[in-house]
């Protein structure tokens, strides 16, 4: 049996049923494993908001680790999910092999930077509206609401209609969470990761690491470059025609890319 690979999810908040299509990897002969985090899912849901941050789901991944038994296992982290696993090789290092982080946030500011330059490229000036509803708090409606739903339509997943996998983790979101470390949108942060960063961390990080992005990504070339400029044994694979969800938008490329660096990590 080779290493088993632990898929990470997104959200923070939003379950792992986006990723399903990633348990086709088990046919390469190692064990994957797919958990709902804390607070979404099939998961529990505390209503304690205070522990809702980066500490409670690194303790939540390294549990699931030793409860299922595995010394060593690879780590395929997927934005929000990949600042977890990268956090996690930093604290928990000696029990990780291999790192495929797929999208991953790695500055919160910057990210928001990025995002408000995305804004831009809306058509007939919705960006510009998002950007004052912003400005002003006023965004718990549905004129946001809808404007932010464009911008995921344009730079986090561009397939429709939307995948069942999907709509069962929009089903199944903690919201709570998302917006208690996040905020109302993927454009714009006003929770507790509002200021985290790991980027001159990123060094630190020893394991062979597979880079997965999009070229519509809202987690944007100039983000992921600094990550292939940091961590020293690092590829990265852009995905000409994704986004965020390279996985459902480039299915056989994204699954053929992961079972070839793992399988090359066996080979060495």
């Amino acid at each position: 049996m080779g290493t088993p690979l632990f898929v990470v999810h997104g959200g923070p908040g939003y379950p792992h049923n986006g990723l399903n299509n990633t348990a086709e990897l088990a046919e390469n002969g190692y064990p994957v494993v797919l958990y709902d985090q804390l607070g979404c899912g099939l998961s529990d849901r505390p209503e304690d908001l205070s522990l809702w941050t980066v500490g409670t789901f690194l303790e939540e991944l390294d549990a699931l680790r030793q409860h299922l038994g595995f010394k060593k296992v690879n780590l395929l982290g997927q934005s929000w999910g990949g600042s977890l696993v990268a956090e996690y090789c930093l604290r928990y290092g000696e029990n990780i092999d291999e790192l495929i982080l797929h999208s991953p946030l790695i500055d919160s500011k910057l990210w928001v930077e990025e995002a408000d330059r995305l804004k831009d490229q809306l058509p007939d000036g919705k960006g510009e509206r998002m950007r004052e509803l912003e400005l002003t708090g006023d965004t718990n409606n549905d004129e946001y609401k809808d404007l932010s739903d464009l911008f995921d339509d344009t730079f986090v997943l561009r397939v429709k209609p939307k995948p069942q996998d999907v709509l069962d983790s929009l089903r199944g979101a903690g919201l709570p969470v998302y917006r208690t470390m996040w905020g109302p949108s993927e454009a714009f942060a006003t929770g507790n990761l509002k200021a985290w960063s790991i980027i001159d961390r990123l060094k630190y990080i020893g394991q062979r690491t597979l880079l997965i992005s999009g070229k519509y990504d809202e987690a944007t070339p100039k983000q992921m470059q600094i990550i292939a400029d940091n961590i020293s044994d690092v590829k990265w694979e852009l995905f000409e025609n994704s986004s965020h969800c390279a996985n459902l938008e480039e299915p056989e490329k994204y699954i053929q890319t992961i079972a070839s660096f793992l399988s090359s990590t066996i080979a060495r």
